[in-house]
């Protein structure tokens, strides 16, 4: 059974504000991490259990940053794929004002996810290097290359032909990445006394230690997650 009753801590916002998830005091990130381990996952489909396994067997099944890297490397791309498939409506519709402007709404929302995924890439990328962790050019840019090349596909056919699959399949993938990054804080306490580094804070949020900006980043998925499961709701436009 689908649980879609999770909740998003979004102090002093209306539920889907523009501009992307929102930013978490410590005490909110806490209970974010509280809810999200105590509460049950999703029952993932195939495709995500075949993407899950593949995963494991290539980087090991320990929770690591390098990991995490490969994991956002591979999560903006279902939005990359949405956001062509919403211009190729746009283009259809344009002469019906409304129809048009709810494809454009969507294409903004699968936007702002898309960015907000990158940025945890850049963030990510940025503390591996800081801690000197070595990626190899096979492991760490062809196959997640390769990885993310399929996962479009995949995202961008299903999108085709039944949308609420390409939805359902993210929602899984959000899932996974939202549970890793807060039991991953969980396993490390010492990342409380770790100041998260500042290269990107301008432009994603200060944040004390590390170990926060990384329960940001797993609310981030739960909100994207959150997002595909409404969206499942009604995945074709009509007017």
């Amino acid at each position: 059974m689908t649980n879609t009753t999770q909740t998003i801590i979004r102090p002093d916002a209306p539920v889907h504000p523009h501009g992307g998830p929102p930013k978490l005091s410590p005490a909110e990130l806490r209970a974010a991490q509280t809810e999200t381990l105590q509460g049950p996952r999703l029952k993932h489909g195939l495709l995500a259990r075949m993407l899950f396994k593949q995963m494991d067997l290539v980087y090991g099944r320990e929770r690591t940053l390098v990991k995490f890297t490969m994991l956002e490397f591979i999560a903006r791309v279902p939005y990359q794929a949405w956001e062509r498939m919403g211009y190729l409506s746009l283009s259809r519709h344009r002469r019906r004002s409304a129809l048009a402007t709810r494809v454009y709404e969507r294409i903004v929302e699968t936007r702002e996810e898309q960015d907000n995924e990158q940025w945890h890439l850049l963030i990510l990328q940025d503390i591996v290097q800081r801690d000197g962790l070595k990626q190899s050019f096979v492991l760490h840019r062809l196959a997640p290359w390769l990885v993310a090349f399929f996962y479009y596909h995949v995202s961008w056919l299903l999108f085709l032909l039944r949308p609420e699959m390409s939805y359902r399949l993210n929602a899984d993938f959000e899932d996974h990445a939202e549970h890793e990054y807060m039991a991953y804080v969980a396993e490390h306490p010492e990342l409380e006394r770790v100041p998260a580094p500042s290269t990107y804070a301008a432009q994603y949020g200060h944040h004390g230690s590390l170990a926060d900006l990384l329960r940001q980043i797993g609310h981030d998925e739960r909100v994207h997650k959150l997002d595909s499961l409404v969206n499942m709701r009604a995945p074709r436009f009509q007017d």
